[in-house]
């Protein structure tokens, strides 16, 4: 199955992403790794993101980022 056996190749060709038929034995845990610095960065991004959002028109009907906004956290304190 597959597209046929293994053929001998260039060993002196040098590959960012491992060469030919590559598999790394800790393939698992590098994506777990980067998997979490995904996430780490795409938070700090989402914080950063929803402390300087800043609507200069209210909306007339709720929106999603009014739940996380800082605005608008700050503003329904001050109601109550």
């Amino acid at each position: 199955m597959g597209g046929g056996a293994r053929y001998p190749y260039p060993k002196h060709v040098w590959s960012p992403a491992g060469g030919w038929w590559s598999r790394p034995a800790n393939w698992k845990s590098n994506t777990a790794i980067t998997f979490a610095g995904i996430l780490a960065v795409a938070y700090g991004v989402w914080s950063v993101s929803a402390e300087r959002e800043v609507r200069h028109v209210k909306p007339d009907r709720p929106i999603p980022s009014m739940i996380w906004a800082k605005q608008f956290r700050d503003q329904e304190a001050k109601d109550n």
